[in-house]
Parts: C-alpha cells; sequence; structure tokens
C-alpha cells in the first residue's frame, strides 16, 4: 500500500511540473507547421459520503490523475496523421475489487491507471489512437473524412456540445456518454465523416480484442446529425444507431446475443448564456445489461451572465433501467462550477448525487463531492 502510494504522489509530481511547464511554455506547441503537439493532464480527489450504511462499503476519499499527449503531422491540408498517449496515476473512486460493493457508474469517466494498460484485452499498454485521415473536399461545406487505424468509437458518435468531456464538463460516465451505447475506445477500426452545410453523417466500424465475457466482437454505428444556426444560437441534433456481432452472453448465459442501442443526443444554445441538452437512448434486453434505457438532459449556464465570461456552470440528471441484472433503476445528479485561470488552466467543484436501487438488495446511494484541476494545451 505504501508504495502505491508513494508511485501515485510521484505520477502526480510529475504531472504537475508538466503542467507548470505547458503554462511557461504554451506558445510552443506548434513545432512545425506541419507537426504540433498537445494533449491534457488533470487531477481530481473525490470524496464519497455514503446515506446509509452497508456491509464492506464506506465513506472513502481517493484521487487520480491522467496525462494524454498527442501529436499530429499535416504533410498537406487534406491528410492527417495522429497519435494520443494515455498515463494515469490512481484509480479515483473506480471499481477495482469486483469483489467489494460499490456504486456502479464511474464518478470520474476519465481513463486512469488500470484503464491504460491491457487496453481490450490486447496486451497494449498507453497507446489510446493513431490514425491516418484524408479529407475529400468537394465544396465550400461539402466534404468527406475518412479515417483508419487505432480509433475512439467515442470520437465520432453520442457527441454533445455540453456534456461530452470529462476533463472539463460533467464526471460522471452517465453524463459523458451513454453508458448503454456501448461504443469501444481504442481499438483497431475505421471512420466515415461527411458534411454538408447544416447536415452531417458519420459511420464507424471497430474490432475490439475482448469484452466482459472475454470475447472479440465487432461493433458498427451510424449517426445523423442535423446542425442549424437560428436566432436562438447553435443547435445539434443526432440520432445514433448501433449493434455489435453476437459475441456477448444473455442473461442465462448459455448464447451469445448482440448488442444494440439507439440514442439520440440534442443539444441548443438559447442565446449567449443559456444552453441545455439531452441524451436518451434505448437497448436491446437479449444481451447482459446493467441499464436498457438512459434519459438524461440538463443546462450550461455561461459566466457572461456573472462578467467570468469563460466560466460555466453544469447542472445535469440522469435515469439508467430496465436492465436484466440486480440493479432496477440509477439516479445521477451533478451539477458543477468551473473557473478558467487562462487559456490552459481550470478548476472545477463538483458534486454528485447518485443511487443505485436494487432488486432484492439495499439500495446504494450517496453524495460526491471533487476537485478537479485540468490544463489543456
Amino acid at each position: 500500500m505504501e508504495k502505491r502510494s508513494n508511485r501515485l504522489w510521484f505520477c502526480c509530481g510529475v504531472a504537475l511540473m508538466s503542467l507548470l511547464f505547458t503554462i511557461g511554455y504554451s506558445l510552443a506547441y506548434d513545432i512545425h507547421e506541419k507537426f504540433s503537439v498537445g494533449g491534457v493532464i488533470a487531477g481530481v480527489y473525490q470524496y464519497r459520503e455514503l446515506k446509509d450504511e452497508i456491509e464492506d462499503f464506506e465513506d472513502i476519499g481517493r484521487g487520480g490523475a491522467a496525462f494524454q499527449p498527442e501529436a499530429s503531422f499535416k504533410p498537406t491540408d487534406k491528410d492527417t496523421f495522429f497519435v494520443k498517449l494515455g498515463f494515469g496515476a490512481g484509480n479515483a473512486l473506480k471499481l477495482t475489487d469486483p469483489e467489494k460493493p460499490s456504486l456502479a457508474l464511474s464518478s470520474w469517466a476519465a481513463d486512469l491507471e488500470d484503464d491504460v494498460k491491457d487496453i481490450n484485452g490486447r496486451n497494449r499498454d498507453y497507446l489510446l489512437t493513431a490514425w491516418y485521415k484524408h479529407i475529400f473536399q468537394f465544396g465550400e461545406n461539402h466534404s468527406l473524412g475518412v479515417t483508419g487505424g487505432i480509433i475512439d468509437a467515442t470520437d465520432y458518435v453520442d457527441e454533445n456540445v455540453f456534456a461530452n468531456d470529462e476533463f472539463t464538463q460533467f464526471m460522471n460516465e452517465a453524463l459523458v456518454n451513454g453508458p448503454n451505447g456501448f461504443a469501444p475506445s481504442y481499438d483497431f477500426g475505421g471512420a466515415l465523416e461527411w458534411d454538408f452545410g447544416p447536415v452531417s453523417a458519420k459511420g464507424v466500424v471497430m474490432s475490439v480484442g475482448e469484452n466482459d465475457d472475454g470475447n472479440s466482437y465487432r461493433y458498427y454505428a451510424a449517426q445523423f446529425g442535423y446542425h442549424p444556426k437560428t436566432g436562438l444560437g447553435q443547435g445539434n441534433y443526432r440520432v445514433i444507431f448501433a449493434t455489435t456481432t453476437e459475441d456477448f452472453l444473455d442473461p442465462n448465459e448459455e448464447k451469445l446475443e448482440a448488442q444494440e442501442a439507439i440514442l439520440l443526443s440534442f443539444d441548443q444554445e438559447f442565446g449567449e448564456v443559456l444552453g441545455a441538452w439531452i441524451r436518451f437512448g434505448w437497448g436491446d434486453e437479449a444481451p447482459i445489461l446493467v441499464w436498457k434505457n438512459l434519459y438524461s438532459g440538463g443546462i450550461d449556464i455561461k459566466g457572461k451572465w456573472w462578467s467570468r465570461e469563460e466560466d460555466n456552470i453544469g447542472i445535469g440528471y440522469a435515469h439508467l433501467s430496465r436492465g436484466n441484472q440486480e440493479i432496477d433503476k440509477t439516479h445521477v445528479f451533478e451539477t458543477y462550477y468551473r473557473f478558467v485561470f487562462n487559456k490552459i488552466l481550470s478548476a472545477t467543484a463538483d458534486a454528485q448525487y447518485v443511487k443505485d436501487q436494487y432488486q432484492e438488495e439495499d439500495d446504494r446511494k450517496g453524495w460526491i463531492l471533487g476537485i478537479r484541476l485540468t490544463a489543456e494545451f
């Protein structure tokens, strides 16, 4: 335990020194007109306080840090080579021992220490994405992007302007992406991105090394979007269809089934201060599912209201239900205030209330309070 603690503090120290370096040399991102580097460093401390006493389930505080450097090379204005690495220190409040009781959802959706090792059972550590993209430009507002390599499906589908970034927006995984949407990350695949004025379409195909059942599988998704800009402001309305091959165990663990889901992800500005969003999703109940359906939404309030233009407040709620496992329903409420120091550094105060309602066992519920420090460069 002592060695683990020392390693955590050492990694946090390295991350802090890197943070100070990036602040001091923040203009040195474009090493060459064709080559640039960037990334994100973030650290969090969260404290979980339970509402009821449950055996082996206690109030606890933990920290974690994530460092994700990236580099891109653009030999032409239509070609891009990109690579992103991921390093973590600690796992914050994530469940690392399946034998111990815990809340079902991760209170910080970032990829931490255990997440960046043996990714998808591939025996690959730290390399998150590595891909090549070519853009076919048909007109001023008409293009097709083709990407291949090690990709992240969430870079292409289930996007949302106000609820899609665990480093600067909501922290709970239910408010970052749809947990019932099963979009995989960091494996081999390809993506198409078609844009034509206010209309867009995206497609993703991935071959994933291993799921929770130990099986490799293929993932397919398509997203169709409409992006009008009106007097209210920018709007984005997306519908996502996702499915997999039949490589997931059914609830009786007797045969293999495919996962299927339909999601809606909408966000809309209402003037210069207020924004709102929703994310709804419906899954298929054939395979093992913790939750089948998702209904989430929230608002974003920009700091221009109180003369802090770069700051913002986020308020969100998620309701997950109708799975075929032990949990009947899960409720997540989260609110945060993000204070922006400069173009690189921001700090977030975050509060979450989570309640897992079980079919037979006692409910698990409690507050999670956290502080997040993020540097984007």
